[in-house]
């Protein structure tokens, strides 16, 4: 009786397939830095039996088209990692490698090392998904729509973190009626080192029913004001990384200024909406946001918020961006008023913003 041929054992060394000196340096340098075992493969041929047993596979931007030719197989945790955002090939070949994410250095370093530091850990069952929302405009909504998606989604029952993630905005917290609420905010977060228990940071955070919220400040003690407004990205890595591992879906509302945190949020979300007004400036405005985040992921579509005054439609819009039509948010009279009396956005469960929202989550969780 024949056998089949037993599958090939696990691996805990992360296997490196490149042929760039450069980044070859790079990488093993952030794998010391994660205390992380790598294997390396300068070509094809040394990759192959070795590319399913590995836990983790980095693939180098100039090794990503000769492994497409070659036809490897799909599986899960496969990180393409570049450093030049001019280069296009790994975001062409990302997803027929079955790639998850696009690295993008020096921004990516922290993501990088600290997916490659939770290698050593326990599986996680149910990861939290990533949804980040931004801007194509100031004033565009990204924020209410943020707001929006984690309110309904603890209506759904899922455990939900929502990330406010411009140090320039008025705060997520101020946005739910939580601004007198105690609890961790990023100041204080952002003077964290090393790994976040899921569960200390979620006790530490505002929270009511399923959903806890990390807001940035507005009145902070001059020894704790940062000397620059933007998020360290190492603790946005970490507070990610904790989000994953104890929340079903954490929604990030991002800033239109993509500072390094944001690009962290960027390259480790399962799908990111752009809000766009339905209005030609907007739609000016927002091509150049476009721009700037395809430096990071090529996957962007696009939620138009109306009115429209000069009747553009939200299919025009779209395809002006050259970016898939994630959904149109109707006008809500009432919100304004709502938010300005202290309502969290979604709140009506019946309105335009709560039904895009149901929707939207749907997908993500799908």
């Amino acid at each position: 009786m024949s056998r089949s041929p037993a599958a090939p054992p696990a691996s805990t060394r992360v296997l490196l397939v490149t042929a760039d000196a450069d980044l070859l340096d790079d990488l093993l340098r952030l794998g010391s830095a994660a205390g992380a075992e790598v294997e390396v493969a300068h070509d094809l041929p040394a990759a192959r039996p070795r590319y399913g047993p590995a836990p983790l596979v980095l693939i180098g931007g100039d090794m990503v088209p000769g492994c497409v030719r070659a036809r490897l197989p799909h599986r899960a945790g496969v990180v393409v990692v570049c450093r030049d955002s001019a280069d296009t090939r790994p975001w062409d070949y990302a997803q027929p490698l079955g790639a998850e994410h696009v690295a993008l250095l020096p921004a990516a370093e922290s993501w990088l090392v600290e997916r490659l530091a939770g290698i050593g850990r326990a599986p996680v069952r149910g990861a939290g998904r990533v949804l980040a929302v931004l801007g194509g405009r100031g004033g565009a909504g990204a924020s209410v729509l943020a707001a929006g998606l984690a309110v309904t989604a603890c209506r759904t029952r899922l455990r939900t973190l929502l990330v406010d993630a411009d140090p320039l905005g008025g705060g997520a917290d101020l946005l739910l009626g939580w601004e007198e609420m105690r609890g961790l905010r990023w100041p204080q977060l952002a003077r964290a080192s090393g790994p976040v228990d899921p569960a200390a940071f979620v006790d530490a955070l505002p929270s009511r029913g399923d959903l806890v919220v990390l807001s940035c400040a507005r009145d902070v003690p001059d020894e704790e004001t940062p000397s620059s407004p933007e998020l360290p990205p190492d603790a946005m890595a970490a507070a990610l990384d904790a989000g994953r591992r104890g929340r079903d879906l954490i929604v990030v509302d991002l800033p239109r200024r993509l500072d390094d945190a944001a690009a962290v949020v960027l390259q480790a979300a399962d799908r990111v909406l752009l809000v766009v007004p339905a209005e030609l400036r907007a739609a000016a405005a927002a091509a150049r946001v476009v721009d700037v985040v395809s430096a990071y992921r090529r996957e962007l579509s696009v939620v138009v918020r109306g009115p429209a005054p000069g009747r553009l439609s939200p299919e025009e819009l779209a395809r002006a961006l050259g970016l898939p039509l994630a959904g149109v948010l109707a006008p809500e009279p009432r919100l304004a008023t709502a938010l300005e009396r202290g309502q969290a956005p979604g709140s009506a469960p019946r309105g335009p913003l709560a039904t895009l929202c149901g929707r939207l989550i749907s997908e993500v969780m799908a």
